[in-house]
């Protein structure tokens, strides 16, 4: 049985391409998106991305990832820097979760510099780009195979 993978994207990333493209890039969702898919069939895993700008739908989404998902990637947005609900369903799901950022969110403003949800996860991986995520999915995989 193939393995799938979660892919979640939160808040103003259904703007990539557009929305500061100096600091997020000019790749759109659907090509992220596209080239997570693509490196998932390299690997052998099967990945599912949403997107959602509310705090609720994320906390939904990590949710019904236990139901035949193995582990989860995770984009918070700004979340990562508020969201304690989004940390605990990480915790309470027990599903391995990358955390990816496109940016470095530790060279930027100083309230970016912060995530709630990090330590919920086995690892994250920012200022990679649109790289970093294929980047995070390779380790996802990797745990998921120890």
């Amino acid at each position: 049985m193939t393995k799938r993978i979660l892919l979640i994207h939160g808040p103003n990333l259904n703007l990539l391409g557009f929305r500061e493209p100096a600091v997020y890039g000019r790749t759109t969702l659907a090509e992220l998106e596209e080239a997570v898919r693509t490196e998932g069939r390299t690997l052998g895993v099967e990945v599912e991305a949403i997107q959602a700008n509310e705090e609720g739908a994320i906390v939904t989404a990590i949710h019904r990832a236990v139901e035949g998902f193995s582990g989860l990637l995770l984009n918070p947005g700004a979340y990562t820097h508020t969201s304690i609900a989004i940390r605990d369903a990480i915790q309470a799901v027990a599903l391995p979760c990358v955390e990816v950022h496109l940016s470095n969110i530790h060279a930027r403003e100083p309230f970016r510099q912060h995530s709630l949800t990090a330590p919920a996860c086995i690892g994250v991986i920012a200022g990679f780009g649109v790289f970093g995520y294929r980047l995070a999915l390779r380790a996802l995989v990797h745990r998921l195979e120890q």
